[in-house]
């Protein structure tokens, strides 16, 4: 066990050797399905429960759609924003993944496998929020049912979430089979 004399001897920058790290990755990945794109999961299985059993007029049902229409607008992200985050990402994970692959630099590769899964998640988010956001619109306006309208977006959100969980799983997976070829492969750290 290495000696804890100082802050930096406590969060040692050896990822894939440390408990630090695996525990952020597995906090990460279990609270990602915590919600959809910032609705609580219970509220979404809720509201599909009420719709299977055709209470299309439920105040769950209602309250979905509340909680849509203060989430969706914090995910718009316009065609200038979303090029400039989608350079700086692209440059930003490039980067990580070709010291971390190409230089064989052990806190590179750990984060680039922390980061790229959750880049790929923020678009998930965002591509979601963009099919929603109609369905929401025509809900207020009263062009569509209430009741089609929140079941739509329960099918989506419902889609959407195991997305989610097969994203986690294969990041988990990855990261740990990555991490344990480093282990493996540098037993002294370096």
């Amino acid at each position: 066990m290495p000696p804890f004399d100082s802050l930096i001897g406590l969060l040692d920058s050896r990822s894939f050797g440390t408990i630090w790290y695996w525990l952020v990755v597995i906090g990460i990945w279990s609270l990602t399905g915590r919600s959809v794109i910032g609705v609580p999961a219970e509220i979404v299985s809720r509201a599909r429960a009420a719709l299977a059993e055709g209470q299309s007029e439920a105040p769950v049902v209602l309250h979905l759609l509340d909680w849509l229409s203060l989430m969706l607008p914090r995910w718009r992200l316009g065609g200038q924003e979303g090029a400039v985050f989608l350079g700086v990402t692209g440059f930003v994970l490039t980067s990580l993944a070709i010291m971390g692959l190409g230089y064989g630099l052990e806190l590179a590769l750990a984060t680039f496998l922390l980061l790229f899964p959750l880049a790929l998640l923020f678009w998930l988010r965002i591509a979601l929020a963009r099919r929603l956001m109609p369905l929401l619109e025509a809900a207020e306006q009263g062009a569509r049912p209430v009741s089609d309208a929140a079941a739509e977006a329960v099918r989506r959100m419902v889609v959407h979430r195991r997305w989610v969980t097969a994203l986690s799983m294969a990041a988990v997976a990855v990261t740990a089979v990555l991490g344990a070829l480093w282990a493996a492969m540098h037993p002294y750290g370096f």
